[in-house]
């Protein structure tokens, strides 16, 4: 890459390299202008790559653990990714120690703690404050068109509703564990749509058990057929959960991503009673 800035690559919600979500990290980004950042983003493929700079003015946070974060696809920026939110902490945490990080992002102050047990490092991330609204019957046809999906292998326990943890996710549930995993859509029809509703992916989501999900998440609009570990995603669907009834007020969750492409992830999704914010962890992994 034609920058003097140091590039490191990490995977987040595993700590296999080989699985999870893949994420480039600039620890030290100031100097870098928008065009240079979403070069390094496109050069390096990936869903996204995350970006640091000195911390707004009344920030807060401990000294030296806030920071302003920036994230870029290989082609645009985007408000808020939880997989490099999640690697960037698992990379900082390696650098500067275990502890709490403030992240200051376009969607809003994102807190992350970093902990370490028996040898393995997670990091948990506290979305911005969440909410869900209905998706227009039109949308959703023209959503289940570009995915070849009919509307009867939809899970009528899963009313699709667009979902917001920091960034917009359209949520649909798949009736069966085979329709999730036969994905084959219409890229460019699916991107028009999701740029005309400011969609940063559509989340499908299988339910296993009570509490253990299984989803893939198209990422046309960032240049990507699917996104292999999306924390953001996993954030909205906690509060879309828990809103309709689904799960109860205060769960852990189970998601599990990724298989479906070769590589498999976790991502674990904390509701609280009386905390309308959604904590999302995983572990993560220096790649090469």
């Amino acid at each position: 890459m034609t920058t003097t800035h140091e590039v490191l690559r990490y995977t987040a919600f595993s700590d296999d390299p080989v699985g999870g979500n893949p994420a480039g990290v600039v620890l030290d980004a100031s100097g870098l202008d928008d065009d240079a950042m979403l070069a390094i983003a496109a050069e390096l493929g990936y869903s996204e790559s995350a970006f640091l700079f000195a911390p707004p003015e009344g920030l807060g946070g401990e000294a030296g653990r806030a920071y302003t974060i920036r994230y870029f696809s290989p082609k645009a920026e985007v408000p808020f990714c939880g997989h490099a939110t999640v690697a960037t902490a698992i990379a900082l945490g390696e650098r500067i120690g275990t502890g709490d990080l403030v992240f200051a992002t376009r969607a809003g102050i994102v807190p992350v703690k970093v902990s370490e047990e028996g040898g393995t490092v997670r990091a948990t991330l506290t979305t911005v404050e969440p909410h869900t609204e209905a998706v227009a019957d039109a949308d959703l046809a023209e959503a289940l068109a570009a995915l070849d999906w009919p509307a009867t292998d939809l899970d009528p326990a899963f009313p699709p509703r667009i979902a917001f943890a920091g960034a917009r996710h359209l949520v649909l549930g798949a009736s069966t564990r085979a329709r999730l995993a036969d994905l084959a859509y219409d890229f460019a029809r699916l991107e028009s749509l999701m740029r005309r509703l400011d969609l940063t992916t559509v989340q499908l989501v299988w339910r296993e058990s009570e509490r253990v999900f299984h989803v893939r998440d198209p990422f046309p609009v960032g240049g990507v057929v699917e996104d292999p570990a999306t924390g953001a995603a996993a954030g909205a669907f906690g509060a879309y959960a828990r809103e309709l009834g689904l799960v109860p007020e205060a769960s852990v969750l189970t998601l599990h991503q990724g298989e479906d492409m070769g590589r498999p992830g976790m991502l674990t999704v904390e509701l609280r009673e009386g905390d309308k914010r959604v904590r999302v962890t995983g572990t993560g992994a220096r790649i090469g």
